[in-house]
């Protein structure tokens, strides 16, 4: 069977709902391709896209998507509560079937070729397919974000492993890599208080002594003028959704603060919610075989 390979790119606008469709309809239209999920946020100004194909198709799929949203996205006039350095800001590739991480990263590179010499934006590899150990986590190369590109990429340390070393005029650079299912996640509070929320993700995030494998920040949102801790969990098996969401409402009642629900951006493996549930429902002895849907899948 041919390669499955998702891909999850993230785009920087998720306030003009017509430009983002506009853009969206265009890539859907690539032959081969699985569309799986749009979601757009307009206090993070920014849009998660997921797809599935074979390698092939979805180079195709990313030169679509490039092409519309250099027409559309000016990042000098881009505001919102999401870092980002690049109006595509970031195209990650995740092994599903018939695949390796290596395969992954084979693409990523390949990707990145295209986008640098055809879009004339620089590209930085991450994850799995980064060219040296500090360019690894994707926080440490976006840090500075569009504003501070020109200086950052001028530096020999953060030269872009593919294309110029100075960023397009308003499509910034984009981070291309491989890495496993990541987990997007939020969790609102009942406060405005955006300094709760940091404080909240301070100690929550790995980087900052809280737990491995979760990235996290505070953020401000309008709509409900609410805030939210607002995460990345990398490693949902490792640090599992209820473990996050606990110690977030330990950390919460400290302020004196009720969580007020959660969010999942995208799409999330379904053991990860079902481990989840068996946590909350205190089942003794689960396992995913007890689970009517995977035992008709393993059954002949």
């Amino acid at each position: 069977m041919p390669a499955l390979i998702e891909c999850v790119p993230n785009i920087s606008e998720g306030r003009r709902l017509d430009v983002v469709n506009q853009i969206v309809e265009a890539v859907k239209a690539t032959p081969g391709l699985k569309w799986l999920d749009q979601t757009s946020d307009p206090d993070h100004n920014r849009s998660v896209l997921t797809f599935l194909g074979e390698p092939a198709v979805l180079k195709a799929a990313l030169d679509t998507l490039f092409t519309e949203v250099s027409k559309h996205i000016d990042l000098t006039t881009h505001q919102g509560g999401h870092p980002r350095m690049g109006a595509v800001d970031v195209v990650p590739f995740i092994p599903i079937a018939d695949c390796t991480m290596a395969d992954c990263v084979a693409l990523a590179k390949d990707v990145a070729k295209l986008v640098a010499e055809k879009f004339n934006v620089p590209v930085v590899l991450y994850e799995e397919a980064a060219s040296a150990p500090h360019r690894k986590n994707l926080a440490d190369v976006r840090k500075g974000q569009f504003e501070g590109l020109q200086d950052k990429l001028a530096k020999p340390e953060w030269a872009p492993d593919f294309g110029n070393n100075y960023p397009h005029p308003h499509l910034g650079a984009t981070a291309i890599g491989a890495r496993e299912a990541l987990i997007a996640y939020n969790v609102y509070l009942h406060t405005s208080d955006l300094k709760i929320a940091n404080e909240i993700a301070k100690a929550v995030r790995g980087s900052s002594g809280g737990m491995a494998y979760v990235k996290g920040m505070g953020l401000y949102t309008e709509e409900r003028n609410q805030v939210q801790v607002s995460m990345n969990l990398v490693n949902y098996k490792k640090n599992p959704i209820y473990r996050v969401f606990e110690l977030i409402k330990i950390e919460a009642a400290r302020w004196g603060v009720q969580v007020a629900g959660s969010e999942i951006v995208g799409l999330v493996p379904q053991d990860a919610l079902l481990e989840t549930a068996a946590y909350y429902l205190q089942v003794e002895g689960y396992n995913p075989a007890m689970v009517l849907e995977n035992k008709i899948r393993t059954t002949a």
